[in-house]
């Protein structure tokens, strides 16, 4: 599932720097053998057999490689914490709290990005120097996962265009079914980083440099303030659940699936869990819609794709060409993109069915640029401890929201918005 960047504060940052152990100076290259240890968030896949076939067939491939997969709940804090040790297994998933100029830190390079480019999509994220330091394990779209046949109940037949439409929709929803018109997932938190992961609707791929320039991205008529606008009066008009504290995200899925729930901002990776959860349930896996975000230009709908967790080898291990061994099978060899019913990193794969929705809506694709200033952005937020692709600062509007804090939507903007300011003139300082 989709976790990125969730910003860790400067002492936390500090303490990792000093903490990295010098590294294995093993090289990639040679034959694979010996035992690694896979990291994974996955633990889904581990619970239902699914990892145990993927370890399967890489073994078969690699007879003198074993292959044990450790499967971790609190993904991003557990393993943030484990990397101040050489302790995080052989290959993992790139915690989102490292930044870009900590990559080298901690991980072997897998290549120059330049050349890598001509077979892998979606390299930005973990490129540094011009050298890449973790993989895609496949790439994501970005959207609302919502129930089709509760939003036909309430008698909307056409994809809202704009946020005012999207909020008169969830207003039908729950004058008309008995469904909560949206569910923010704000107890577990980590899906709140989804709406960030919106960035791009506008279909400006230098929507990071354009916020990186901003001293007041909070602002009307910036992407920043159209998202976090949204998601206040979605809550504010009292069209989610009505106590976010209670949520739960394995149960959003069956109430989704189910029609109990209407819509959630997420990934295209969240399209497939949906579906098994109708089918777990016996309801039908085709009610699991996909919609773009409530915005159009020039008449289009637009969605940001990019890579999910990015898999790396840890620059400590002893077994460095098994673990780099499975990192090439793994983004290319495995059905695990397959599988999760997302879209390959391999350049030239065909789009996955899941996404047929955005194909009938003629939905354009966008791929944000590399930033001038890979780690400009992540300084930027750290600093002005804005957790962008986190929780925090979202469940606190959603607090705000629904009368939980003192404030109002303007306020806590222009709150964000002297943060931010005050946080570019120390970065650039």
């Amino acid at each position: 599932m989709a976790k990125k960047h969730i910003a860790i504060a400067g002492v936390a940052i500090s303490a990792l720097l000093l903490a990295g152990c010098s590294a294995n100076n093993q090289s990639t290259d040679g034959k694979p053998s010996g035992e690694i240890t896979v990291l994974t968030n996955r633990t889904d896949l581990i619970k239902d057999k699914t990892f145990d076939g993927y370890t399967a067939a890489f073994e078969k491939l690699y007879p003198d490689v074993t292959v044990k997969v450790q499967g971790i709940t609190d993904y991003e804090n557990e393993v943030t914490t484990r990397l101040s040790t050489k302790n995080y297994g052989d290959v993992l998933g790139i915690p989102a709290s490292v930044t870009p100029d900590q990559l080298p830190q901690f991980f072997e390079p897998l290549g120059d990005t330049a050349q890598l480019k001509d077979k892998y999509r979606f390299l930005n994220d973990k490129s540094f120097d011009g050298k890449q330091y973790g993989l895609p394990t496949f790439g994501n779209a970005n959207g609302i996962v919502y129930n089709k046949r509760v939003w036909k109940e309430a008698g909307v037949t056409s994809l809202p265009t704009t946020p005012d439409e999207f909020i008169a929709d969830l207003k039908l929803i729950k004058s008309k079914t008995d469904a909560i018109p949206y569910y923010t997932n704000y107890k577990d938190g980590w899906p709140l980083g989804s709406w960030q992961g919106q960035q791009g609707f506008s279909n400006d791929a230098n929507v990071v440099s354009d916020r990186d320039t901003n001293r007041a991205p909070w602002s009307a008529g910036s992407e920043q303030y159209t998202t976090d606008a949204l998601l206040y009066n979605v809550v504010h008009d009292g069209l989610s659940e009505p106590d976010p504290t209670t949520t739960a995200w394995e149960g959003s899925k069956g109430m989704l699936a189910t029609g109990q729930v209407a819509s959630a901002v997420l990934g295209s990776w969240a399209i497939v869990q949906f579906q098994q959860a109708a089918k777990d349930a016996g309801a039908d896996p085709a009610d699991i819609g996909f919609m773009p975000m409530p915005y159009q230009v020039d008449g289009k709908f637009h969605s940001t794709i990019g890579g999910d967790i990015n898999v790396a080898v840890n620059v400590n291990s002893k077994n460095k060409p098994a673990a780099r061994a499975w990192v090439d099978w793994f983004t290319t060899q495995s059905t695990f993109a397959a599988d999760s019913g997302a879209l390959s990193s391999v350049v030239g794969s065909p789009n996955p069915s899941t996404l047929q929705d955005f194909t009938d809506a003629d939905v354009q694709y966008v791929e944000l640029n590399a930033a001038d200033k890979p780690s400009l952005d992540s300084d930027i937020y750290n600093k002005a401890q804005i957790d962008l692709f986190g929780m925090l600062y979202r469940q606190k509007l959603i607090d705000i929201a629904r009368g939980a804090a003192d404030g109002d939507m303007n306020s806590y903007f222009a709150d964000l918005n002297k943060q931010w300011a005050d946080a570019i003139d120390s970065v650039k300082s």
